[in-house]
């Protein structure tokens, strides 16, 4: 890889400041902290492509996508043509097919749980894929401060915790602000897509992505699945039993 502006990642699974939660405080994080076991697989993976495929937080980066897409990628011709902010890539799965079939595409996941991040480089390496780079951090700071306006193609949130009692319903994700926080990083043309499989926390995306005036609905309601998108095992045994996934892409308005 080329020599650029960006830092060396950290040598620590967990790049995240001691003092991140105090210096940027919000009212909303893009993850749940959950347990989670980093199997011998994972940890090999990030120990061997970590320093390469894992970047720091780094305010000082104000366009990571810029930055990025500066570099050579890994055996695939450069620059990249766009990049795709993916919020909460879990394992990973979804965000190495989709990487596979746009090569020419910097997708820069935000993911916080080492297990996810691992077996996402497991699947780097067993693939072959050179247009993926993580950021284990909270997205919402990641959003605020390394992504700047118009710089993006996509995001995709896939599967984003429901919160499924009702008095948790303001953590969820998807609210009027931080919509608004991503619509503006989008270029125009840009899309936002977001998919759960729970109803009533698709219907408030509809409602709340529909109410942004810088997004527009690329379908009348809910879209079909883009082919792109893989679904999930979790999401296929689902459909088996006759539980719903509902897929929304917005697009961002030209200015």
């Amino acid at each position: 890889m080329n020599a650029s502006p960006l830092p060396s990642p950290a040598s620590s699974a967990d790049n995240r400041p001691a003092a991140s939660a105090a210096a940027h405080p919000r009212a909303i994080r893009s993850f749940v902290v959950r347990a989670g076991r980093t199997t011998t697989g994972q940890a090999r993976a990030l120990a061997a492509l970590g320093p390469r495929y894992v970047l720091p937080f780094n305010p000082a980066i104000t366009d990571l996508a810029a930055a990025l897409a500066r570099q050579t990628g890994d055996g695939a011709p450069p620059p990249f043509r766009q990049a795709v902010l993916e919020i909460g890539f879990g394992m990973g799965h979804a965000t190495a097919h989709i990487a596979g079939l746009m090569p020419e595409t910097l997708f820069i996941g935000c993911e916080v749980h080492p297990p996810g991040v691992g077996a996402l480089l497991k699947l780097v390496g067993e693939q072959g894929l050179h247009n993926i780079r993580i950021v284990q951090h909270d997205a919402v700071e990641v959003l605020d401060h390394m992504i700047a306006p118009a710089s993006l193609h996509g995001v995709h949130i896939f599967f984003p915790d429901p919160w499924h009692k009702k008095r948790h319903h303001k953590r969820r994700l998807i609210q009027p602000a931080f919509v608004r926080k991503l619509a503006l990083r989008l270029a125009p043309g840009g899309y936002l897509h977001c998919a759960t499989d729970w109803q009533p926390y698709a219907e408030q995306m509809l409602e709340v992505l529909s109410a942004e005036p810088l997004l527009r609905n690329t379908a009348s309601g809910y879209a079909p699945r883009p082919a792109y998108r893989p679904p999930t095992k979790f999401e296929q045994r689902g459909l088996r039993l006759g539980h719903g996934v509902w897929d929304l892409v917005f697009e961002r308005r030209p200015d």
